[in-house]
Order: C-alpha cells, then structure tokens, then sequence
C-alpha cells in the first residue's frame, strides 16, 4: 500500500514538495495550500460531529484483518480514524478485485444498506483503527442533529463522485498514464490529511496495484520506469518500494498531457 513516510505534522504546509503540490505554478490549476488546510480540519470536525452524537465502538484492526466481509449482515457504518483500507470484491473467475483504497474520514458499509448484508470485503493495509456506528441510532441521532445527517449525506456523495473519477480515468487515460494519476491522486489524499507528500512508501505490490487500475503487472513497472526516466519520480531504495516526488504538482501536468490526444480525437 501507499502510505505516509512520517506521522501527520503541523507543519506540512512548509515542506517543499507539498509546496510544489499545493502552489498554483505551471499551466495547469492547483488547489491552494488553504484548500488542503480546510479539508483536513474538516475531517477532524465531522470525526468529533460523530463521536459526539452516536455511541461508537472503536475497533483496531491489524493489517489483513477485516473489517467486515462479503456476505455478513449489515448493521454498523465504519469511520476510518487511522490506518489505511481497501474495499475488495470477487470478479466472475473468482478472482479478487480490488475496488477501492480508503483513508482517515473516509467511510466503509455503504455496500451493505441496500440489502441488509455486505457485498464486499474490506481490509485493513496496514494497523489502523475504525469506528464502528450502529446505523439505525446514527439515522437517529441524524434525525436530532442535521449537521450529522448532512455529514452522511456529504460522505455518500463523496462516494460517488470517487466512483464516477475513477470510472473516467480508466475509460480516459493511456495504461502506463494511470500510474501517475495513481500517484498524484494518493499524494493529494495524504497532503489534504496534513501527512508528507514527497515520499511514500508502497505496500501495494505492482501486482495489486495493476489490480486496482486494471492494467497489468508489466504496465505498472513500465509506468514507473517511465515516470522515473522523466524524473518526476526517484526510487529512495534498492528495493524500489520508497518513492520520491521532486514535484507532484508535475505529475498533474503528465497526466494532463497525456490527456490531450485523447481530448483531441473526441473533437
């Protein structure tokens, strides 16, 4: 998995690559270093808008462990406090698909509301902890406190729209191209959080990853050898499991290169 390669830090505002995330160079739009700040202090205000209205149970789970699996009743919606997730489904072969990578303030369960029992795994990638919320006292309290219902409402949509991207970055993007896309968009999750965006560390194999971006294993050590050849990435170790970013707000404008042929086919 990709993951911070420091705790959060107050400070994270002044290192020089998530600088370079954050800044408005270059000839592409880049959100702006208050944008970032905002989203992770919200974050912390609909975690403690929770804690504060519906009796949690907090549950750490180690990484592989699970959080709830295909199959089991629904009955609790999880928050992500800490740690990193995945949400993981059985394709027809029977072959595990990886469907979404989950951070802190984000929810799991949504899949398990419209039938009463979960349709999907979801996986701890490394230790982390959740809350579990009984949905039926969070309908409850929602219907007491319209800030909780909203914040609901807000991670649904959420949902969604990460559904639809996703779905349009494949659809969109040349196989190699989505490595970076991969890539920058973690570095924007980690730098909205206030963690480190010029170095992460992947827990993910190259065979996961090829899983979640559906391309093969041998596209995803081609997209990182050619991100690497055009230096927008350095290895930090033998292993090739640490990365550096110089500048991720290059690997906007990558992507967005890459995206103009196709733009340009469709006129």
């Amino acid at each position: 998995m990709l993951t911070a390669a420091a705790t959060p830090s107050p400070s994270f505002a002044m290192n020089a690559a998530a600088a370079a995330v954050l800044g408005a160079t270059g000839t592409h739009c880049r959100p702006a270093v208050e944008d970032y700040a905002e989203h992770s202090r919200r974050i912390t205000e609909r975690l403690a808008l929770i804690a504060d209205n519906v009796a949690i149970q907090r549950r750490l789970v180690r990484a592989e462990g699970t959080v709830y699996t295909a199959g089991e009743a629904f009955t609790h919606l999880f928050v992500i406090n800490t740690g990193l997730f995945k949400v993981v489904t059985l394709s027809p072969d029977g072959r595990e698909q990886i469907v979404s990578l989950k951070f802190r303030g984000d929810w799991l369960g949504f899949d398990g509301i419209a039938e009463g029992r979960h349709d999907c795994d979801a996986i701890a990638m490394d230790t982390g902890e959740v809350w579990a919320v009984p949905y039926a006292a969070l309908l409850q309290a929602g219907a007491a406190r319209p800030l909780l219902l909203g914040a609901l409402h807000e991670a649904m949509s959420r949902e969604i729209t990460r559904d639809r991207n996703s779905l349009m970055s494949v659809c969109t993007l040349p196989a190699d191209a989505r490595v970076a896309d991969f890539l920058r968009n973690w570095a924007r999750a980690l730098a909205r959080r206030g963690l480190r965006t010029d170095q992460i560390r992947l827990r993910m194999t190259r065979a996961e990853i090829g899983n979640y971006l559906g391309v093969t294993l041998e596209t995803v050590s081609r997209g990182l050898s050619r991100l690497e050849r055009c230096r927008l990435i350095r290895f930090a170790d033998k292993g090739r499991r640490e990365i550096e970013i110089p500048d991720v707000g290059a690997l906007d404008d990558f992507v967005q290169d890459c995206l103009s042929p196709v733009a340009a086919t469709l006129q």
